[in-house]
């Protein structure tokens, strides 16, 4: 029997023998559906075929929900969602480290999904069978192995009822799936399935999604944008049968030979067709860096326009030989076939305009030319005492998130973190926290204020409850011996840099009772959360967390914030410009400070980006510095080390 007793008395006593049973028996007449035709129409215009296809809800751009996400958390991002100089072109699979706290490891997961609604809603069985390749394809297509490949399913339809029709949908697309796993032999681990999709007369079309994951090397990993003009476009594809599925045995030896190519380095970008067949795959790898493709007169329109499940368009260098031409990358912004010609910035209006008025990633920014600021510092702060391993505190509050990816930025930088929870259950919880926080900021040399979003941003500002446990009377008076007895320093991004400001300890070096006057950090220009890599350039070296940087230098670093947008006012803004106290700024791919929101992505004022102390021993910035490691963002290219804590064990060492 089962039984299970709650505070001394029984509450379940059932048979065994009845959960064996799994209960009443059920049973359901099924009829499977008939197989209706899914392939792909040809357009009778090229053009107007490209556009159809950039403005599919399946295909078109998802940069708006997308940047709503922190996707470079934890510091493991190998493929940032959008790759290329102007992080336009979508990943097929994503690619994140495995995470160890204080090591470092080459290891990855990949991950990916398949699903075409329609070829689903013509026939489930096909549906779902294509799914399986379809995810299998992408983890190939990013550079991953084949062979220890797994599944998961989201299955999703329509309430059955009774009606055997309706039942005979999931029965198709479970057949279709389990055929493709007993052919590729993968197998599905766990999963989730409705049948619920039902409101009224409407219903969801039969779905069946596959997930597929696997590990391999971070430096394996291969994203979809074109890299260089003048390569070529090959595509790679397995035999079909007369259902118009790929064959086995010629699809996995595919697999294997798209992997080989990979592994010796002859393939520089690759893409596996989907819901819009090469169109689509053609559209997407050209925004990414914007650069142009030509056709090879001998492709057949339905080529370029129908299902290619299975295959792989691989950018491989002019004198390659290998599969077959597509056509070549060009230089010119457009797609070009035949006699028709398509610009780039035609496609890419229509590809990111479709949601644009759900999901907007596109607003208008001011076209004021901010100044692009430059101050050489000529002497630098010191600290009181040397020291060979400076101490960092690192405290951790109710919400924040980047305490760990903090710790070992700073490890790696030569000095050694300690993580501190603050304890907010109770007042008292507090109180003995604030107490031991300010015990140990008398051992330390620098405390680092983490990101994240404390407190789920408060309302009416984040960083309140940071602000307020600094505040504090023996914390504040740690802080300020620290500061001005010890000459430590101090540091905060994101979250962290919003507390330095709501503390006045950024741009005042001190803890004061700010007034509307202050400097302040508010709501991004957009509304809402921005999560991307932006250029960041030195302005000021006066710091010492950036006294191994060169004024003029040019960073890249990954953002995540909704709370972004540094203002103050003109006379503020003077005086931090002559005392070299805005460190750093947002700028566009001229190395010029812009409010541009492809560039300055809160809309701050000057294009700031962080800000310091008078001294420049307080450092505050809205990027995250911390993220940083190696083979990650491969498919933005750029400087990302700022090399902020080695500068500052620089500092101590003296």
């Amino acid at each position: 029997r089962l039984t299970m007793k709650w505070n001394g008395k029984t509450i379940v006593d059932i048979s065994r023998e009845f959960l064996n049973s799994n209960g009443a028996e059920k049973h359901i007449t099924i009829e499977t559906p008939k197989i209706e035709s899914f392939e792909r129409p040809t357009p009778e215009s090229f053009r107007e075929g490209m556009k159809a296809i950039a403005s599919d809800l399946n295909v078109c751009s998802k940069r708006g929900l997308s940047e709503r996400f922190d996707s470079t958390i934890g510091a493991g991002t190998v493929l940032m969602p959008f790759g290329g100089k102007y992080q336009r072109t979508p990943i097929q699979a994503m690619v994140q480290k495995i995470s160890v706290e204080k090591a470092h490891t080459d290891l990855a997961s990949f991950m990916s999904w398949g699903y075409n609604p329609d070829i689903s809603s013509a026939s489930p069985y096909h549906g779902a069978y294509l799914a399986v390749v379809e995810s299998a394809a992408k983890l190939v297509a990013t550079g991953a192995k084949y062979e220890d490949v797994y599944l998961t399913f989201q299955e999703y339809f329509e309430k059955p009822g009774r009606d055997p029709k309706r039942w005979g949908k999931p029965m198709a697309a479970l057949l279709g799936a389990y055929k493709a796993q007993m052919e590729l032999g993968i197998a599905a681990i766990g999963g989730k399935d409705s049948m619920s999709g039902s409101f009224e007369k409407l219903d969801v079309p039969p779905t069946l999604i596959s997930f597929a994951v696997t590990t391999d090397k971070a430096t394996h990993a291969i994203s979809p944008e074109f890299k260089k003009a003048g390569n070529k476009l090959v595509i790679l594809s397995p035999e079909y049968d007369n259902d118009g599925l790929p064959r086995t045995d010629s699809l996995l030896s595919l697999f294997e030979r798209v992997n080989s190519l990979m592994r010796e380095g002859k393939v520089y970008s690759a893409y596996t067709p989907t819901y819009g067949g090469v169109s689509e795959a053609v559209i997407k790898m050209c925004l990414g860096n914007r650069l142009g493709f030509a056709f090879d007169e001998s492709v057949k329109c339905e080529q370029i326009f129908g299902y290619n499940y299975g295959s792989f368009l691989l950018e491989v260098a002019p004198e390659a030989r290998v599969g077959e031409l597509l056509g070549f990358i060009t230089d010119e912004e457009a797609i070009s076939y035949k006699n028709e010609k398509i610009a780039l910035i035609e496609i890419e209006s229509a590809y990111e305009n479709k949601l644009e008025g759900v999901y907007s990633c596109n607003i208008a920014s001011s076209t004021e030319k901010p100044e692009t600021i430059s101050y050489k510092a000529r002497k630098w702060a010191a600290p009181a005492v040397k020291c060979a391993k400076p101490r960092v505190l690192i405290p951790v509050f109710p919400g924040t998130n980047c305490e760990y990816d903090s710790a070992k930025a700073v490890r790696d930088g030569g000095a050694e973190p300690e993580i501190f929870v603050i304890n907010n259950l109770t007042a008292d919880g507090v109180k003995r926290s604030a107490e031991t926080f300010a015990k140990k900021i008398a051992d330390s040399q620098a405390i680092f204020i983490p990101g994240g979003f404390s407190g789920g941003d408060e309302p009416d500002g984040s960083g309140k409850f940071i602000t307020a446990f600094f505040r504090g009377a023996e914390v504040k008076a740690a802080v300020s011996d620290l500061l001005d007895n010890r000459d430590g320093l101090m540091c905060g991004i994101c979250n962290g840099f919003q507390a330095l400001v709501k503390l006045g300890l950024v741009p005042f070096g001190k803890i004061i009772d700010t007034d509307e006057s202050c400097p302040t950090l508010t709501f991004n220009n957009i509304a809402r959360h921005q999560s991307k890599i932006v250029r960041t350039r030195i302005a000021s070296n006066k710091s010492p967390w950036l006294s191994m940087c060169e004024v003029g230098e040019i960073y890249n670093v990954p953002i995540s914030h909704g709370e972004g947008k540094f203002l103050a006012d003109e006379a503020t803004l003077a005086r931090l410009i002559k005392n070299g106290q805005i460190a750093t700024q947002y700028v566009d791919l001229d190395g010029k400070a812009t409010y541009d929101i492809q560039y300055n992505p809160n809309g701050s004022t000057m294009a700031i980006e962080g800000i310091t102390s008078p001294d420049g021993r307080v450092f505050g910035k809205m990027g995250h510095s911390e993220r940083i490691g190696k083979d990650l963002y491969r498919n933005v290219v750029g400087e990302y080390d700022i090399k902020m804590f080695a500068s500052m064990t620089k500092y101590f060492k003296g």
